[in-house]
C-alpha cells in the first residue's frame, strides 16, 4: 500500500463517538502492518441530531440525523468509512452504502443513576426520569405509570451534570457507552434484559462504507466479528418488518448459543398502556427469518393504531 493513502475515518464528535471511532483505528492498526498512525486520521463530523437538542429526536424525524451529513461524506468521497453506534442506524441505507462490517458485541443492557433509589422500582411516586428514548419511556410507564417522563437529550456528560443539577430524579445510559467511556461506575444499577429489553442492536459499532470500495472492504474484514453479525441482523429484520425508527417504541434482543439463537422482541404504545411480546428459537443461520417473522407477528397483534400518535 501506498503509505501516501490517508484512510479517513467519519464520525460523530461526542466523547463516547471519538472513543468508538479510535477503537476501530486502533483495530485497523494493529490487523494491518502497512498502516500506521498517520496514515488513517478522524474526520469529525456535526449532524443535526447532535446539534438540535431542544427536542425530542421523534420530532426531528428519527434515526436518519445522526448519520446523513456522514453518508453524504461517504458518498462523495471525503471519507472513506464511517463508525456507527447500531441502534443509531436506520434500516435502510443511502443506495450505493453498506455496513461491511461489526465489532464484538459489548453488554447490551442498559444502565440506571439515580441518587433517589436503587433501582427505578424503588423511586419514589411521582419522580421525573428523563430519557431520549422513547423505548425506554414507553417500558418504564409499563412498569412505573407513575412516574414522570421528560425529555432528556445530550451526550452522555450532558445527561450526567443535568441529573447532578438535579433536572431529573434519574435516567438510563447503554451500559455498552459507559464502558468504552470508561464511566460503567458512575452507574447505579445495571437492568436486566427481562425487565428492560434493549434497543435493537445496542451495544453494536458498526463500520459503513462504499459498497465498491473494496480496498476499505479489504481492511475492514478482519475486523468483523460473525456472531455479532448474526445476531445483528435477526434483530435488525424485526425492526425491518415493523418499519421502525427512533418516532417507534421497540426493543430486540437476539442471543446466540452454539448454532441456535433465541430472539424476544417487544413493541410498546408510547404511554407504555400497551406492550406486546414475541419470541423465536431456531438455527443460527435463519436468524434473519426468525426476527423478520416475530416482528410480522407483533405488527399484527399490535395493530395499526399503537403507534398513531406519533404519526
Amino acid at each position: 500500500m501506498n503509505r501516501q493513502h490517508i484512510t479517513k475515518i467519519g464520525t460523530r464528535g461526542s466523547p463516547l463517538a471519538l472513543a468508538q471511532a479510535n477503537q476501530v483505528r486502533a483495530l485497523l492498526i494493529t490487523a494491518h502492518s502497512t498502516l500506521d498512525e498517520p496514515s488513517v486520521e478522524l474526520v469529525v463530523m456535526s449532524t443535526k441530531g447532535d446539534r438540535v437538542l431542544d427536542r425530542p429526536l421523534a420530532e426531528l424525524g428519527g434515526k436518519g440525523l445522526f448519520t446523513e451529513e456522514i453518508e453524504a461524506a461517504l458518498l462523495d468521497g471525503r471519507i472513506d468509512l464511517a463508525v456507527h453506534s447500531m441502534k443509531d442506524m436506520p434500516t435502510e441505507l443511502p443506495p450505493g452504502l453498506v455496513i461491511e462490517c461489526v465489532l464484538e458485541r459489548e453488554d447490551p443492557r442498559d444502565g440506571y443513576i439515580s441518587d433517589k433509589a436503587v433501582h427505578f422500582r424503588d423511586l419514589p411516586t411521582g419522580a421525573v426520569v428523563g430519557t431520549a428514548s422513547l423505548r425506554r419511556q414507553a417500558q418504564l410507564l409499563n412498569i412505573r405509570p407513575d412516574l414522570q417522563v421528560v425529555s432528556f437529550r445530550g451526550n452522555v456528560q450532558t445527561r450526567l451534570k443535568k441529573l447532578a443539577e438535579g433536572q431529573v430524579d434519574a435516567t438510563f445510559l447503554a451500559l455498552a457507552g459507559m464502558r468504552r467511556l470508561g464511566m460503567e461506575d458512575r452507574l447505579t444499577s445495571v437492568i436486566d434484559t427481562t425487565e428492560m429489553l434493549p434497543a435493537v442492536a445496542q451495544g453494536v459499532i458498526g463500520i459503513e462504507c462504499r459498497d465498491d470500495d473494496e480496498r476499505v472492504a479489504d481492511l475492514l474484514r478482519p475486523l468483523n466479528h460473525g456472531p455479532t453479525a448474526v445476531t445483528m441482523a435477526a434483530e435488525r429484520a424485526f425492526l425491518v418488518a415493523l418499519d421502525g425508527s427512533c418516532r417507534t417504541p421497540i426493543a430486540g434482543l437476539a442471543e446466540r448459543v452454539g448454532d441456535r439463537l433465541h430472539f424476544r422482541g417487544q413493541v410498546l404504545s408510547p404511554d407504555g398502556r400497551q406492550c406486546f411480546d414475541a419470541t423465536r428459537d431456531g438455527l443460527a443461520v435463519d436468524g434473519s427469518a426468525l426476527g423478520r417473522d416475530a416482528g410480522e407477528e407483533l405488527k399484527r397483534r399490535a395493530g395499526p393504531n399503537i403507534f398513531k400518535s406519533l404519526n
